[in-house]
Order: C-alpha cells, then structure tokens, then sequence
C-alpha cells in the first residue's frame, strides 16, 4: 500500500515527560526494530524480484493490481496471443489483435492436424449492400465473366446471410485452432465491400490451403429445406483448371456433409443434390479459380421459416459450425 502520512506516527522520546520511564522500555525497542530491519528488507527485495516491479516501472505493485479481466467470448473465438513476460496492456493487445489477422491460435494443439492450413470464406459482406456498384462489376473466373459478388440474402425477418456467414465461420475458426490448426480468413467484414470472388480464390491459393471452405445460407422458396455442400466441377478455360483438385474437394465435401446432420440433425436438401446433400457446379469463381481442395455448404434456406429458426440459434451455429469442423479435420486425417 501507498505511504499514508496521515496515519497516527510513533510517539517521540523528546515528546515524553521527564520524570516517566520510558528508556528502559524504548531501549528494548529499539533493539527489537534494528534485529527485524535487515529481514525486512530482504523480504521488500523477493518482492521486487519475483513480481518484477522495480522503482520506474509505472505500475502498481503486484499485490495492489487488480486480477486480469476474462478474454471476451469474441476473443476466444478469434484467438489470442499471450504477450511476453512483462509487456504492457497495450503490447498485449497489439499482440492479440495480430494473432486474430494472423488466425494463429493461442495454444496449438499437438494432435494429428496440428500446423495444418484451412483457408475459411465468410460468404458475402455486410456492406455489400451499400456498394452494389462495385460488388456488380464483372471479374474473370476462367470459363467467363461474373459479379465481383452479391449482396447476399436474409430471412424475413432481415437476419443478413453474411452476418450469419461471419459468426458460423468465426465459431469455426476457434474449433480448429484449438487443433493447432492455422486458419486463414479472406475476410472479417473489416473492409467496405468484398473481397471479389476472383479474390477469395486467390486468398485460399496464396495460403498453400489444405482445405478451403466458404460458408453460406441459401434463399429459395419457403419450404425448401435443408442443407447441401457444393462441389467443384472439372472445368478448364482461362485460368480455371480443377482438374487436380476435384477429387479431393468431393472427399472433402462428403465428409462435411456426413458430420454435418450427425451434428445439427438437419437433413440434406429436399431441393437440389437427390437427398446426398452433395451438389457439382461449374459457375461459381470461387471454385473455378482455386487450386486448393475447396468447397461451399449452404447450410439451410433463410427463407423457410423452420430453418431460419435454427440458423438464427446461436446454439444452433455452434453445432453447425462444429459439424463443419469435424468434417475438415476427418478430411485431413485427425
């Protein structure tokens, strides 16, 4: 504690009448305070050197500093680096926040997966909606030209496709880190608009991925239920040639599909895929461009009531998100 000095101080010998007795008694007092003297002393120097507070370092001494605040639930999700020894709040923010970019987990694991790659693609952005000029423009995607991107769909009740994408993938990444895997975002809604789906491609392929997904919500007609996983088909033109990686997004595929309804108890689409929940396509950029073992899932109809009530369950994300996660680490051996 700080010095008070307004405490009440020891009485003075010159303040003590004359004719009291006091020296007998002050004597051996002051015999005892010399005798504890150097053992207080060296207990003030453990102090110093075990909590690490020296004479300029700023802070309050350890005993007097409250406890570290919890990591928030978004922080955990995202990850966090621990700061080294003794930085200051500031350094360890710093380092968290690169951790989060980074996607490098806290704690890796030491499993099977551990150091592995997965590139995961939040489908859409929130602002898309206020930058359709941009999001409209045509980009390359090998086998001929499309949108940059789309707004994307909601429910009816206005719960954006791209925020559900967001938090599904967020959940996501914090089941895989704590794998040792190292997840790589093409996006955390920390741009305006975007990335373009020439891009997306690029961000997986740039990362050397072992596997690429890119989640979404579908929006048909109410009473198409379901989900399904979308497959790249083997296409060549331009810079599209999926030829080496069709094989293994449709293993990858088929084991997020499978964990997927062991995990959710939702059922494969009743509207596209014939009840495998698995469906090829040759028009999405996303696909066509990559060179990773990629796939989308759709993972329910924002416009059917009954699973706009599951994906607008935060529990129920979390079962979705870990479906997709034991779907991926099963792809990469774990």
């Amino acid at each position: 504690m700080p010095y008070d000095d307004s405490a009440p101080q020891p009485e003075s010998a010159s303040s003590v009448s004359p004719d009291r007795p006091w020296f007998t008694r002050r004597s051996t007092l002051a015999v005892a305070v010399a005798a504890l003297a150097p053992i207080c002393l060296a207990g003030w120097v453990l102090v110093e050197v075990t909590t690490g507070a020296g004479a300029d370092d700023g802070r309050p001494p350890a005993a007097a500093r409250p406890p570290a605040a919890p990591p928030s639930s978004q922080a955990r999700a995202q990850g966090s680096a621990s700061a080294p020894a003794g930085a200051s709040p500031s350094a360890s923010a710093s380092a968290s926040t690169s951790a989060s970019a980074s996607g490098s987990p806290a704690a890796p694991g030491k499993g099977p997966v551990a150091g592995r790659v997965v590139v995961i693609d939040p489908g859409h952005n929130a602002g898309n909606f206020k930058h359709t000029g941009e999001i409209d423009k045509q980009v390359d995607i090998g086998t001929t030209r499309k949108e940059c991107d789309t707004t994307g769909t909601t429910t009816n009740a206005g719960y954006l496709e791209a925020d559900f994408s967001l938090d599904v993938s967020r959940r996501l990444s914090a089941i895989l880190q704590a794998q040792g895997i190292k997840v790589v975002f093409t996006h955390q809604a920390d741009r305006p608009f975007g990335p373009c789906i020439d891009e997306r491609a690029r961000i997986g392929n740039a990362a050397n991925a072992d596997a690429v997904v890119s989640v979404h919500a579908d929006g048909v007609s109410s009473g198409n239920r379901g989900f399904h996983v979308i497959l790249p088909a083997k296409v060549k033109g331009g810079a599209a040639d999926t030829a080496k990686i069709v094989g293994p997004s449709k293993e990858l595929g088929e084991r997020i599909a499978g964990n997927f309804t062991r995990t959710t108890g939702s059922a494969p689409s009743n509207y596209v895929g014939g009840g495998t929940g698995l469906v090829v396509r040759d028009d999405l950029g996303g696909l066509n461009l990559s060179t990773r073992p990629k796939v989308f899932i759709e993972c329910g109809n924002m416009r059917d009531a009954k699973d706009a009530a599951l994906l607008t369950s935060p529990e129920w994300r979390e079962k979705a998100a870990q479906g997709i996660a034991n779907g991926i680490v099963g792809f990469l051996g774990g």
